[in-house]
């Protein structure tokens, strides 16, 4: 840590000299996995950089616990996504980091879980380097491992899986995102992950019962997993809709798919 704040240190003296010589000198951006809540699970390396960061630019999912990191000098800046609410559009955001970068030693960019996990992470860092900005990614803890953790579902058990999918539920037209198979993914591993899929859940039931999958098939839905107000609906491909309409579930939430469903039972009790 002390031979990185010294490392830091000389980046701020350098680019200050550079300023005054008139030079167009880039500080770096540092693209930081927040994990999925629980600041517990934020990585060294990752606390490290907000401490001493001169602006961080983080997300709406990232937790309050993680915000309170940042070295309070810094500049802050909500270029959060959440569904029908932009705080920043994604060209915004990218060009956001470049100017910072021109101005600053230590611009991070601060994401929910971790960057390069269906989080826009390597369009980012493509555009950055485009730009001639020098860029760093410091991964962090998945939702899609973490909140199943934390609700007792092991993602692969001897008994039950031996393989795991991780997908987007939330598609979008245009060259970002290419559409989901969902038949593909209904016979390609015996645990589904999906993430961003509350909003589409009934049609994806629809197309994985359409595949092939038993209605009966085990369902969990993780509701801000790894956070103290953690929430849990469980069911089965036949009847967890009717349960969200009921009790009104809404997202953010990890969707779990696959008899390791089971061992919620079991596990749930021995929650970190």
């Amino acid at each position: 840590m002390n031979r990185h704040r010294h490392e830091v240190a000389s980046r701020r003296v350098d680019a200050k000299d550079a300023k005054e010589e008139g030079k167009n000198c880039l500080g770096k951006v540092y693209l930081v996995g927040a994990g999925p809540g629980d600041p517990g699970l934020m990585t060294l390396k990752g606390k490290g950089l907000l401490e001493c960061a001169d602006v961080v630019i983080y997300d709406a999912l990232v937790s309050p616990a993680i915000i309170e990191m940042i070295n309070p000098q810094a500049e802050k800046i909500n270029a959060g996504k959440r569904r029908g609410r932009h705080s920043l559009v994604q060209e915004e955001t990218t060009q956001l980091m470049i100017e910072k970068a021109q101005e600053h030693a230590v611009v991070v960019r601060l994401k929910g879980g971790d960057p390069f996990v269906f989080g826009r992470g390597g369009e980012e860092m493509e555009e950055l380097l485009q730009a001639g900005v020098d860029v760093e990614v410091v991964p962090g803890i998945t939702s899609g491992i973490a909140a199943p953790a934390y609700a007792g579902i092991p993602l692969t058990h001897r008994l039950y899986s031996s393989s795991v999918t991780f997908v987007t539920g939330h598609e979008a037209a245009g060259k970002y995102r290419p559409s989901v198979n969902w038949s593909a993914i209904a016979h390609g591993s015996e645990t589904i992950v999906i993430y961003m899929g509350i909003h589409n859940l009934p049609y994806i039931v629809q197309e994985l019962v359409k595949a092939g999958l038993s209605l009966e098939t085990p369902i969990a839905l993780v509701r801000w997993g790894t956070r103290p107000d953690q929430q849990e609906l469980l069911g089965e491909l036949g009847t967890i809709i009717e349960q969200v309409e009921q009790t009104g579930f809404e997202a953010p939430a990890i969707v779990v798919i696959g008899a390791v469903v089971h061992m919620h039972k079991i596990l749930s009790g021995c929650r970190l």
